[in-house]
């Protein structure tokens, strides 16, 4: 495989080989190839099509897709297969939106990859569509790639939709998560984090809100990488549950952590620990998607036609 990755767009040639792979399966997001010949697949395409996730982390801008092999009845001799393609480029200088500080400390120098994007409904690969119904639940994965580094555990300290890219002072806001962690938008909807499958990962279930309809819609987020046996009422990832209480999503024995959602979580300790020796902070960026209503009202005018003895008369 080689990628060729510009500012704007990206290309990428699979060499057929010895792989008897059907071009035709190959994937790149949810593109079709460019081309294809007998000797190569070719996909060129622009950034901000084929589902590519958008991360900004440190002084670096990443786009992430998977290269996918689908499966065919007629391909059963060739397994399925997913390939990581990743595009980095240099950060803009003004990128970082304006509400967060875009300075940064962590204890180690190992740099840290983290991953945030939409995914399709059981988180088991990108979603098919950026489009979602308003009610639907859109499905959103974050994740961090810890390498050699301590075991980590991976939040969600703040999220809100904005009608733009950036965030600006005359950008429409709603807010998602809330108050270090609190899943504000649980109170009101079917939101929920779903159960961890590994502490370097959080997935997030969000209902589909009325905001923005049909136009497009960013969801910033600030992740924390943080250390698992530190948590406390300004480290945690709390949502609202069927029971009408507020539950953490790690341990629901210790969901008093919780019980600040209704007023300020603040931490007792005196520094800030955001820049101490416990993790890391970043600042991602999910979209761009649509949310549309799908309930439209229909009015049919009934005028009735009486039979030629009723005309006349009044009724």
């Amino acid at each position: 495989m080689k990628l060729d990755c510009k500012p704007d767009f990206v290309t990428l040639v699979w060499k057929a080989g010895k792989s008897h792979v059907d071009p035709a399966l190959l994937r790149l997001g949810n593109c079709l190839p460019t081309s294809v010949s007998s000797r190569e697949t070719v996909f060129k395409v622009e950034l901000a099509d084929c589902n590519f996730r958008r991360l900004v982390t440190g002084d670096q801008l990443v786009y992430s897709n998977d290269l996918t092999l689908v499966s065919s009845p007629d391909s059963y001799h060739v397994p399925s297969f997913t390939l990581p393609v990743v595009c980095t480029f240099n950060r803009p200088k003004d990128w970082y939106p304006l509400t967060y500080d875009p300075v940064f400390h962590t204890h180690d120098q190992a740099a840290l990859v983290f991953h945030i994007g939409l995914m399709n409904d059981d988180f088991s690969g990108p979603a098919p569509s950026t489009s979602f119904s308003l009610g639907s639940i859109i499905p959103i994965m974050a994740s961090v790639e810890q390498n050699a580094h301590q075991q980590l555990l991976l939040l969600l300290e703040e999220c809100v939709a904005a009608d733009t890219a950036e965030l600006q002072p005359d950008s429409h806001l709603y807010p998602v998560i809330t108050n270090k962690g609190c899943l504000t938008d649980s109170k009101k909807s079917r939101s929920k984090f779903q159960p961890r499958q590994k502490s370097s990962e959080i997935q997030l279930s969000l209902q589909a809100f009325r905001f923005a309809l049909g136009k497009e819609v960013f969801i910033h987020c600030k992740l924390v990488a943080w250390d698992p046996v530190d948590l406390g009422k300004t480290k945690k990832a709390c949502h609202f549950n069927e029971h009408g209480r507020w539950e953490l999503l790690d341990n629901p024995a210790y969901s008093n952590l919780c019980d600040c959602c209704e007023s300020s979580c603040k931490s007792r300790k005196t520094r800030n620990t955001d820049s101490g020796n416990h993790g890391i902070v970043k600042i991602a960026v999910v979209g761009p998607l649509i949310i549309r209503d799908s309930l439209k009202c229909t009015y049919i005018l009934y005028i009735p036609t009486f039979p030629p003895a009723w005309r006349g008369h009044v009724l």
